[in-house]
C-alpha cells in the first residue's frame, strides 16, 4: 500500500484487532483488545493514515498539486504528510512552530520527502492555526481578518490546506471507518486525543450500548469537548444528537513534551509483557490510564475494552532528540 492508492480509493485501510495477553489482567475480570492501526504503514500509521486518506483524495480530485499544513517541530502529522504527499506525487509545505534545527529527525525526515518548511514564531503560529481552523476547516474562502492566513496563497500559490493534525471533516470521515471494520464485540472504546478528530469519528459510529472514553494528551483537555462536537458536524456524516463520549483528563503527564519516569517504566514493561509498542505522547498515556482505571474498579467485571492504537511511534525520535530519555529499542 502507498499513498497514491488511498488517494484514489474509498476503501477503509483495515488493521488487525489483537487480544492483549497480559498477566496483569488475568484476575481483573476485564478483557482488553487493541485495534492495531499502528501496523497500517511504517510512516503513515494510525490515525494519520485515516485523517490524510480522504484529504489527499480530495486534493487529487480537485486537481491540486500542493498540500499545505501545520505542525510542531516533532509532529507526527508533519512527518506523515510529507511522506504521503511524496508517494501521491504531490508537493507539500509545512508551516512549523518554532525555529529550524538541522539535527531534528522529524524535520529532516520531512525534508527528505520533499516538504518545504516555513518556520514561524509560536505567537504567529497560534494566530495562524486559530484562524485556519475557522476559515479553512472545509476549504472555505479565505477570511481577510487574519493577514497571515490571507497571505498564504500569495506566498505559496494555489494550495490544498489541511489543518493541524488533519483536524477537519475529511479527517473525521477517515476515522469513522475504524469501528465498522471490527467484528469482535466490545463494551468500551478507549482512544488517545490530540485534536479530537479521531474521537469525533468514533463518536459518529459508536453503537448505543457502547461507551467511548477519550484520553487527552494535553493538560486541561476538557476543551476538546467543543472541538469534537464541531468536527462531528463538519464531517457531514450526521448531526450529533447527544455527546456520547467522556473525556478522561487525569493522564496527560504534563503535556506533549513531557516524559515522566513513571510513564516510561509503564511503557517499557507493557511492551516487554505484550510485545506491543506504545508511543510516549498518546497511546502510552492512554494505556497507563486504562490500567489505572482497571485497578480502581472503574470498569464493571466482564467488560470488554477496545483500545485504539493510533500510531505515533516516530514520536520516540523526538524524545531522544530532546534528550528526555535514552532510546533503548528500535522504533
Amino acid at each position: 500500500m502507498d499513498a497514491i492508492d488511498y488517494a484514489k480509493s474509498h476503501k477503509p485501510a483495515g488493521s488487525p484487532v489483537q487480544e492483549v495477553n497480559d498477566p496483569f489482567l488475568e484476575d481483573s475480570g476485564i478483557r482488553l483488545l487493541m485495534k492495531r492501526d499502528d501496523l497500517i504503514h511504517q510512516h503513515i500509521s494510525g490515525n494519520k493514515w485515516r485523517k490524510l486518506r480522504h484529504n489527499i483524495a480530495e486534493a487529487v480530485q480537485q486537481n491540486h498539486h500542493t498540500i499545505l499544513t501545520f505542525g510542531g517541530a516533532y509532529s507526527n502529522h508533519i512527518a506523515a504528510t510529507a511522506f504521503a504527499c511524496k508517494k501521491a506525487g504531490l508537493e507539500s509545505i509545512g508551516i512549523i512552530r518554532g525555529e529550524d534545527d538541522l539535527t531534528n529527525p522529524t524535520l529532516n525526515f520531512a525534508r527528505e520527502n520533499g516538504m518545504q518548511l516555513d518556520f514561524v514564531s509560536r505567537e504567529k503560529y497560534r494566530k495562524m492555526t486559530s484562524a485556519e481552523t475557522r476559515c479553512f476547516a472545509s476549504q472555505s474562502t479565505i477570511d481577510q481578518e487574519t493577514q497571515d492566513i490571507a497571505s498564504l496563497p500569495e506566498r505559496f500559490g494555489r494550495v490544498f490546506l489541511i489543518p493541524e493534525g488533519g483536524a477537519n471533516g475529511s479527517g473525521v470521515r477517515g476515522c469513522a471507518e475504524i469501528l465498522p471494520e471490527i467484528e469482535e464485540n466490545f463494551d468500551v472504546v478507549c482512544c488517545a486525543a490530540g485534536t479530537g478528530t479521531t474521537l469525533a469519528g468514533l463518536s459518529l459510529t459508536l453503537k448505543e450500548n457502547q461507551q467511548l472514553l477519550g484520553f487527552p494528551a494535553l493538560k486541561g483537555g476538557g476543551f476538546l469537548k467543543e472541538d469534537v462536537e464541531r468536527l462531528m458536524v463538519e464531517s457531514g456524516l450526521r448531526q450529533p444528537p447527544t455527546v456520547n463520549h467522556q473525556l478522561i483528563t487525569d493522564y496527560h503527564f504534563g503535556g506533549y513534551a513531557k516524559l515522566k519516569s513513571e510513564l516510561l517504566e509503564f511503557i517499557n514493561d507493557f511492551t516487554d509483557r505484550t510485545g506491543i509498542p506504545l508511543d510516549p505522547i498518546y497511546t502510552g498515556k492512554m494505556m497507563f490510564g486504562i490500567y489505572d482505571l482497571i485497578q480502581k474498579s472503574f470498569f464493571a467485571e466482564g467488560t470488554t475494552i477496545l483500545a485504539i492504537h493510533t500510531g505515533g511511534l516516530q514520536g520516540w525520535q523526538g524524545m531522544k532528540h530532546r534528550r528526555l530519555f535514552q532510546l533503548t529499542f528500535s522504533c
